[in-house]
């Protein structure tokens, strides 16, 4: 069968490290392909080199299109042979419509000179029908949700006509209805003999949406897989390169009986006097206990989180042990013990001007200060020591942030909040867009971080992650708590249920 897309002997360096070593992918038409492999295997690299990001004369090997050599300059030659890109991260223009984002580049169409509205609204119109959203296209972009800009996104990539489509990580930022119907938009797009690649770390995306599966892992290829032969075990082992047999890790440490935290009738008022974004919750939990907080988007789990924190005007009284703590910012809370990861990390929490090490002590600064001058070499330190405690892969603590994986984007995060060794951690979605080996990582240091004393609170969109990790259940519904069970009761049913059955006005704490 012949190969839409195909790249033979592909590697690529970098000062040193070898990011790819001697790819050679094959793509068939019409088919959704998946790239899947953990964080650093070299899938951003590759993609870039077919994206012409990375530019011929930069890489060794040869890329094929339509069985043909092509050696791209930039992304624009990649666009104009027909390979179009859809990045992970939102990249649109606020203040233009949707039209002028979806043409945004080639607003003027064919006349190059003027922009003809008329006709830029009938066409983005056509292709977002074609897409099965139904929008104004006139519209600001600013008005619409970020599922929607991702569609749009979508809809901008379709309207070069591509050969071939490139996600990267589509669904990382959307909710399972908006993920369910993402997925429907693709099988329409297969179905009329569009070709994809899903760059994706997503086990079940793969298994519910891919023809083919190519799984990279230190820069290499180490598996093919065709759908007949998908299974999840075998797609996992081949990125990890061992089995996984057992993906949480188990629990050997027994819960504390103390009280670390407890709150005590949390409201947090919505804007304009609208329904509470969180109305009348109360719960606990105890020294080395992890309690989850499921619900849908939009629920109020962050929001529980963030008042906690300090980071949004709440009512309610919070206690850490057994001390009533006045939590009016976040200097309150973590003066207390508290800390929180947030699920944001590249607009609330890294900061990408820094380096690494200035990312891990940011905001402890004070503990490697004598006098108010802050000591460099305790300082310095500590961030390696960070750095080896969470395995961070980087070439030291003067890396560039915003060149590490997501993954070790992550383990940094956690690295700083736990600095300063906290009482009580926050954690929201806290393995988001961090690959399985990674997930691997972060549970176990979760579980001994529980082995240690810590309370712990856990937010997270994925019900198997929350029933694996958790000890204990909170399911909230617009902004109430509907179910409390412990992990022996608890299952994907019953948190599903709980949130259709929506919020039932009553006091639900626990002892």
């Amino acid at each position: 069968m012949p190969y839409i897309l195909a790249t033979e002997g592909l590697s690529k360096h970098f000062a040193g490290v070898q990011a790819l070593r001697t790819v050679d992918l094959k793509v068939q038409p019409g088919l959704i392909h998946a790239l899947v492999g953990q964080n650093g295997a070299g899938k951003s690299t590759l993609v870039k080199v077919l994206n012409g990001v990375y530019p011929a004369g930069s890489y060794e090997g040869t890329v094929r299109l339509h069985d043909a050599p092509v050696r791209f300059s930039s992304p624009a030659d990649a666009r104009a042979c027909g390979i179009a890109y859809v990045p992970q991260e939102l990249q649109v223009l606020e203040n233009l419509s949707i039209a002028e984002n979806i043409y945004v580049g080639q607003t003027g169409l064919e006349s190059k000179a003027l922009v003809r509205f008329n006709e830029l609204n009938r066409r983005a119109a056509q292709v977002l029908s074609r897409l099965g959203v139904a929008l104004d296209v006139r519209a600001p972009l600013a008005s619409l949700s970020a599922a929607q800009k991702q569609l749009v996104m979508i809809a901008r990539a379709l309207a070069t006509a591509p050969s071939v489509l490139m996600l990267d990580e589509p669904t990382a930022a959307l909710s399972v209805h908006e993920t369910d119907r993402l997925f429907l938009i693709l099988e329409r797009l297969r179905s009329e003999g569009v070709t994809m690649i899903l760059i994706t770390h997503r086990i079940p995306e793969v298994l519910a949406l891919a023809d083919w599966a190519t799984v990279l892992r230190d820069g290499q290829i180490v598996a093919e897989i065709p759908r007949a032969d998908f299974h999840e075990d075998a797609i996992v082992s081949a990125m990890v390169g061992r089995r996984i047999d057992l993906l949480f890790p188990p629990r050997d440490t027994p819960i504390g009986t103390e009280e670390v935290l407890r709150v005590e009738r949390l409201r947090v008022p919505r804007p304009g006097g609208a329904a509470d974004i969180i109305s009348d919750a109360s719960f606990s939990v105890r020294r080395g206990e992890i309690v989850g907080l499921a619900g849908l988007v939009g629920s109020g789990r962050t929001e529980v989180l963030s008042a906690i924190y300090g980071r949004i005007a709440h009512e309610g009284r919070v206690f850490v042990e057994g001390r009533e703590i006045a939590i009016r910012q976040p200097a309150d809370a973590r003066g207390a013990g508290i800390a929180l990861l947030t699920e944001d990390r590249k607009n609330a929490g890294l900061l990408f001007n820094l380096q690494l090490g200035r990312n891990i002590t940011l905001g402890n600064l004070h503990l490697f200060a004598n006098h108010g001058l802050i000591d460099r070499d305790r300082e310095d330190t500590a961030a390696r020591a960070s750095m080896r405690s969470f395995e961070i892969k980087a070439k030291s603590i003067r890396a560039d942030v915003a060149h590490l994986s997501g993954g070790n984007q992550q383990k940094a995060l956690l690295a700083r909040v736990l600095v300063h060794t906290p009482k009580i951690l926050l954690l929201d979605e806290p393995t988001k867009g961090v690959d399985v080996g990674t997930k691997q990582e972060i549970y176990r240091l979760i579980l001994e971080l529980a082995g240690r004393g810590l309370a712990l609170i856990v937010v997270s969109s994925e019900l198997p992650e929350l029933l694996g990790m958790c000890d204990r259940f909170l399911v909230l519904s617009n902004g109430t708590i509907v179910d409390e069970f412990t992990k022996a009761d608890g299952s994907e049913e019953r948190i599903l249920q709980a949130t259709a059955r929506g919020p039932v006005r009553q006091q639900i704490a626990t002892a």
